[in-house]
């Protein structure tokens, strides 16, 4: 190539030339593909960032979840409640509970 063409293409001479149309088509064509590919990749992005920031509610949650579910667990615990309710006079029953049974004629 000549050191003029490469002058003239930097110059810009080829947009000013009669075929000019072929090539500003060309580069709008070309402008709106980096354009799209710009918003998709920020856009994929953001999607990364969001799941990012949900994995770490999901674990936050699935803590809390745990902890819940032990205290909850300690809560139930026998001994727990007797300590609780030592003060009120409620407590284990001194006599076994009967079972009653309940016939239904047809």
């Amino acid at each position: 190539m000549s050191r003029e063409r490469v002058y003239d293409f930097l110059r810009g001479k080829f947009l000013l030339s009669e075929e000019a149309s072929k090539h500003w088509w060309f580069i709008i064509f070309c402008t709106l593909l980096a354009l799209i590919m710009i918003a998709s990749s920020h856009s994929a992005e953001r999607k990364v960032h969001l799941i990012a920031k949900m994995n770490n509610e999901v674990r936050e949650l699935r803590s809390e979840s745990i902890a819940a579910k032990k205290n909850l667990m300690t809560l139930k615990m026998k001994s727990t409640l007797e300590e609780k309710l030592k003060n009120t006079g409620v407590g284990p029953a001194k006599n076994p509970p009967k079972k009653i049974i309940v016939y239904l004629n047809d």
